[in-house]
């Protein structure tokens, strides 16, 4: 189960003035999943605007209705060895998305299973938080506990000339889960609960 605190602790942060976002990488994509053009910058690099338009994206995910909308899924063993989709996660994480072939092959591996009929954008959020510690009365302390390295998807709908709706699908990775990194466990959000997109988990 996600702890709701968690979720919370995360995306108070996320306003343009407490950010902490490295990079933010995508792709634009039609209904077939042809890939229609792809971006990768520095998160700092964004105006004003754009870091809060893109923020509310990213927020989507964490501040959706947990254990509802978002709900936690542990890999089994068997699954995290070398070609999987785990493995391919933990490497876009450690790399900050800076590795452009590793994005192709996760914006490709989104094209074959997103079952849509709509045009939509792939956005991946890279950030690395300082996670403080806590007090026994929970105030914070300055001192660190751990740096939290993660990542959202978020998966849009196009509602116009490259202008993404609210993400439909998406996830966190790793899960975080008691203040900590939970390096076996993805958080995967659908925003349609009757409908979601289960073609995601396989």
């Amino acid at each position: 189960m996600i702890n709701r605190e968690d979720m919370l602790e995360l995306t108070r942060r996320m306003t343009p003035g407490r950010t902490s976002m490295t990079r933010i990488a995508g792709c634009y994509l039609d209904a077939e999943g042809e890939i229609d053009g792809t971006f990768n910058t520095n998160f700092l690099n964004l105006s004003q605007a754009d870091k809060g338009k893109n923020l509310l994206i990213a927020r989507a995910i964490p501040f959706s209705r947990t254990n509802e909308q978002l709900v936690e899924y542990k890999f089994p063993k068997e699954s995290m060895t070398p070609g999987s989709i785990w493995q391919l996660l933990t490497a876009m994480k450690s790399c900050g998305l800076k590795n452009d072939a590793l994005m192709e092959s996760f914006y490709e591996l989104v094209a074959e299973r997103y079952h849509t009929e709509r045009a939509y954008a792939v956005f991946v959020f890279h950030d690395r938080y300082d996670v403080p510690l806590k007090a026994s009365d929970k105030e914070r302390l300055w001192e660190s506990e751990e740096v939290f390295e993660y990542m959202i998807c978020a998966v849009c709908p196009l509602e116009g000339d490259y202008e993404p709706g609210k993400p439909e699908w998406g996830f966190l990775f790793p899960s975080f889960s008691d203040r900590s990194g939970s390096p076996d466990c993805i958080a995967v959000f659908n925003e349609d609960t009757k409908h979601p997109h289960r073609e995601m988990l396989e």
